[in-house]
């Protein structure tokens, strides 16, 4: 099978794909979902079965993350292999990595190994706590990176403990902040004609992630605590009750604050001396809450919903996962788009949050099975059958 691009943005790029678990893969669909050759390099089933680093190939998650790639088994811990990696290395533009710092060393496919036989080479990697320093070797996790970034400490409602939540978010942004440097070495390649080597951690992209909260301990010297539903700084803002469930409701500043009393009958609440200036109203936000709550709870979420945003004062229903993808507007993003596997037959994925006036991302190429497009890649690289299958019956692919 040749390669079918999902899209004409990257369709010039090749890349070698050494990914697992999340991190990683999460990387590498943002390539391929946008054009990439994708070669996802695998260990052999009989070296490596399904399942063994956590989700079973014929499994949503699992597919989710390795849609429009191709799939090759290769043991790059044989010399044979390696070479046979290092052949495809000569004509790729970039290798994702996610193994723990040392392990490409040890497998000899290091960035300075890359750059020798090609020094376009681009390399992203992906690590726990980076490639170097203290922390280098400790096997990296999502929920570890939460807690050390300190995003559980700012999550949850107070007192009662940090709390994760409800995403594997440091994999996620490891991995989506990976593939930005990627992009970003692609473009200065154009200049000077040489490949990087890109790093990320989960540490790093946990750390990134608390934004206005961690600007708020450097340049104010403030701990942030947990706030629960309530917004940190911005009063009133957060979940209130109505008659047949909940809503969220973000009222930031004095304009917003006014409408919203307003809506709710009540204009006097602009002049009380509990609530008239935003740090009245977060001082006294248990009270002001407490009030909303007693109107709130009288009429349903979609009447509140559209009362709400009707006068300009943001508002939303909290959605479970059902309820968000019968959303009208979710359904006119197309959030969710129609594809072909392998183990669900036809299906939905999530689609790429990201739409371009004249590039278009599909989900073209089913997730592969493990080792289906081997014989085609090795034949392009003028392998014969005879010694694929030599191979093969060796465990080198």
């Amino acid at each position: 099978m040749v390669h079918t691009a999902a899209s004409t943005a990257l369709d010039h790029i090749k890349v070698l794909d050494l990914t697992r678990v999340r991190s990683g893969p999460t990387c590498v669909r943002q390539l391929a979902d946008w054009g990439a050759d994708v070669i996802k390099v695998e260990l052999p089933e009989s070296i490596e079965p399904d399942g063994t680093l956590g989700a079973k190939r014929h499994t949503a998650d699992f597919q989710n993350l390795q849609r429009n790639k191709r799939s090759l088994t290769l043991n790059l811990k044989e010399e044979e292999g390696r070479k046979l990696f290092l052949r495809l290395v000569e004509g790729a533009d970039v290798v994702i990595e996610n193994f723990r710092p040392d392990v490409k060393e040890k497998l000899g496919i290091g960035y300075e190994a890359l750059k020798a036989v090609n020094p376009r080479i681009i390399l992203g990697s992906i690590s726990g706590f980076g490639q170097d320093g203290p922390y280098a070797k400790r096997p990296g996790f999502d929920q570890i990176a939460q807690g050390m970034g300190g995003l559980m400490s700012i999550t949850g409602e107070p007192g009662r403990g940090p709390m994760r939540v409800g995403i594997p978010i440091a994999d996620l942004t490891g991995g989506l902040f990976c593939a930005m440097g990627v992009f970003i070495a692609l473009i200065e390649r154009e200049k000077s004609g040489q490949g990087q080597w890109v790093t990320s951690s989960l540490l790093q992209a946990m750390a990134f992630m608390l934004d206005f909260q961690g600007a708020r301990y450097l340049m104010e010297d403030e701990v942030p605590g947990q706030a629960g539903n309530d917004h940190p700084t911005s009063i009133p803002t957060g979940v209130f009750p109505t008659k047949d469930g909940h809503i969220n409701i973000a009222a930031a500043g004095e304009r917003i604050w006014a409408r919203l009393c307003d809506v709710l009958g009540t204009p006097e609440w602009t002049e009380d001396d509990r609530f008239n200036g935003p740090e009245k109203r977060s001082k006294n936000r248990h009270d002001l809450n407490a009030l909303i709550a007693e109107k709130t709870k009288d009429r349903t979420s979609a009447d509140w919903v559209e009362a709400f945003n009707k006068a300009g004062v943001p508002s939303g229903p909290i959605y479970d996962m059902a309820g968000m993808f019968a959303d009208e507007q979710v359904k006119h993003l197309g959030i969710a788009e129609d594809c072909e596997t392998t183990c669900f037959g036809k299906t939905k994925m999530m689609s790429q949050p990201i739409r371009m006036s004249r590039t278009e991302s599909k989900l073209v190429v089913h997730p592969p099975e493990k080792g289906e497009h081997t014989d085609a890649i090795l034949g392009d690289l003028g392998l014969s059958a005879d010694e694929i299958a030599d191979l093969k019956a060796r465990q080198i692919v």
